[in-house]
């Protein structure tokens, strides 16, 4: 298969297609009316040979052939559109849009509050953050950079870890108060706890307590469940139990004494997190760039800064 410039501009339609979400909204970003749009679309899957999208009267979703070869293009897309500002001298700027998939808890009380630094450093830059802590297709829909806690999965995508952070269980004194503070990981057995999903399992995480190498599970009960973590938090900081967190982020809470942390001493596990990006040569400058800020909150966070 010779080159053919259409085949580039059609690439381009379908990532538009693919971050909008529909024609109509693929028109908007390119230029294009749908028609317009549509008919590119055919005419890119008829020059490949695979249908690339599924599509209804309200939406539209990538195939399985379409998935494989918008993975397969996009990073090299990237790779044009730095080459180009690298052709212009536009390399040292760091500008245009990062699309982010962030775990809620590390987007909401660990990088927000810090985002005001970012844009100071990098004012041409425009962030799109989606928080979710799911991991299926999280570089979907056009996302530049993702970051979740938790050992990464066999993947073609970067994995680069950022940190560990302890498991520390907590509770308001209010609670401790009414209830009383356990002594033993097995008195966590006889406390409400509040319960958070495993977003892969479904099911509430299991509660252990590390120490000095000794590992100690408990059979824990709970009258709320949920899959956010600061519900979670703001559950248990109005007393509805005990709550096993993220050491991450937490700091305000128990530095002002909102919630007092229980069993210190049998706090040794550790939770590491990542960040995710496309595998390829030339990384975009501003994912460069998105991950030497993502090093310098962390160092921070570790440091106690």
């Amino acid at each position: 298969m010779g080159f053919d410039a259409r085949l580039l501009s059609g690439i381009g339609v379908m990532m538009a297609v693919v971050e909008g979400g529909s024609f109509v909204r693929a028109a908007d970003i390119v230029g294009l009316t749908p028609s317009g749009i549509s008919r590119a679309i055919a005419r890119l899957e008829a020059r490949i040979g695979a249908k690339l999208f599924h599509r209804t009267p309200r939406s539209v979703a990538l195939t399985e052939e379409g998935r494989r070869f918008f993975d397969q293009v996009a990073p090299l897309l990237a790779g044009i559109e730095e080459a180009a500002e690298d052709a212009a001298g536009a390399g040292s700027a760091v500008r245009g849009r990062l699309k982010l998939s962030a775990d809620p808890w590390f987007a909401r009380v660990v990088l927000a509050p810090r985002l005001p630094e970012l844009t100071a450093r990098h004012p041409l830059l425009l962030t799109e953050m989606l928080t979710t802590n799911h991991r299926e297709e999280m570089m979907a829909g056009g996302v530049d950079l993702a970051v979740r806690f938790g050992a990464p999965d066999a993947s073609s995508l970067i994995a680069r870890k950022l940190l560990d952070t302890r498991i520390v269980t907590c509770a308001s004194p209010d609670y401790l108060a009414r209830r009383g503070v356990p002594a033993t990981p097995a008195d966590i057995a006889d406390h409400e706890c509040v319960l958070f999903r495993d977003p892969q399992s479904g099911r509430p995480f299991t509660w252990e307590f590390h120490r000095a190498g000794d590992v100690v599970e408990v059979d824990v009960a709970g009258r709320f469940v949920t899959d956010d973590p600061s519900t979670a938090l703001a559950a248990c900081e109005a007393g509805q139990g005990l709550f096993q967190s993220l050491e991450l982020g937490l700091r305000p809470w128990l530095e002002s004494g909102r919630l007092v942390q229980v069993l210190p001493d049998w706090s040794d596990e550790r939770f590491p997190l990542y960040s995710y990006y496309p595998s390829r040569r030339l990384v975009p400058l501003k994912v460069r760039a998105f991950l030497e800020f993502l090093d310098t909150i962390c160092r921070a966070e570790a440091g106690g800064a």
